[in-house]
């Protein structure tokens, strides 16, 4: 099935694959996580909370005085798009490419960053998304699923055979109303890359976090002060 991939993750991984020597970083797929005990009246408080443009949103991204030294914001560039296959999970050929390397969201409101460490090529990025709890739950819930349920398959994007492998990770409990966290492993001309990718849901925003775990696991509280700090 052919099918168009966002390069929002893909685009790490080409960066990736461009040094000379093989990464050990993996990326990751999601899992999804019970949602954190809340009450109805909080539930229906998040249900109605109001939705940030994407003028606000790239305003809670961090910026590199947040993250700190060695840290080199990427030149913006528009969604690229590339013609894929996805091979041995039907699930996700279901979904499309996008699903597939974990792309970008299609949600109107939103705002990404993505940031180079040390000169090197690990690298984290970060993507906002404000839309109602229920719409953006169900979108990253159904995306994480699919590629959990595939431990293994393949994405051919631009002609390139990438191999594909997915792990559940534990959610990060007690941040947001819902979590998900997940590794992926990238291989192709004999290189692999790890990338993690941890989603947090607080009300109408969700924050998704990807790229080199330590980089992750450093940056993802940072993160979500800055986006709820103002909610």
């Amino acid at each position: 099935m052919r099918v168009r991939v966002a390069t929002s993750i893909l685009g790490i991984t080409a960066a990736l694959f461009a040094v000379p020597a093989c990464s050990t970083d993996t990326v990751g797929t999601t899992s999804n996580s019970a949602p954190s005990a809340r009450t109805e009246k909080q539930a229906d408080t998040a249900q109605q909370a109001p939705l940030l443009s994407s003028v606000v949103l790239a305003t809670r991204l961090l910026n590199e005085s947040d993250l700190g030294k060695g840290y080199l914001r990427k030149p913006e560039r528009p969604d690229q798009h590339d013609d894929a296959s996805v091979i041995g999970c039907p699930a996700l050929s279901k979904l499309g490419g996008d699903a597939a390397i974990g792309g970008t969201l299609s949600f109107p409101r939103k705002a990404k960053a993505a940031f180079t460490y040390g000169g090197s090529a690990s690298e984290v990025s970060e993507e906002l998304y404000s839309d109602s709890a229920d719409k953006l739950s169900h979108a990253i819930g159904q995306i994480f699923d699919a590629m959990t349920g595939c431990p293994t398959y393949q994405v051919i994007a631009g002609g390139t055979p990438i191999n594909m492998a997915s792990q559940k990770l534990p959610a990060p409990r007690g941040l947001g109303d819902e979590q998900w966290s997940q590794l992926l492993t990238f291989s192709t001309g004999g290189r692999s890359m790890v990338v993690k990718q941890t989603a947090i849901r607080e009300g109408s925003l969700l924050l998704i976090v990807s790229g080199s775990p330590a980089l992750v696991d450093r940056h993802l509280d940072k993160a979500l002060d800055k986006v709820t700090a103002a909610s």
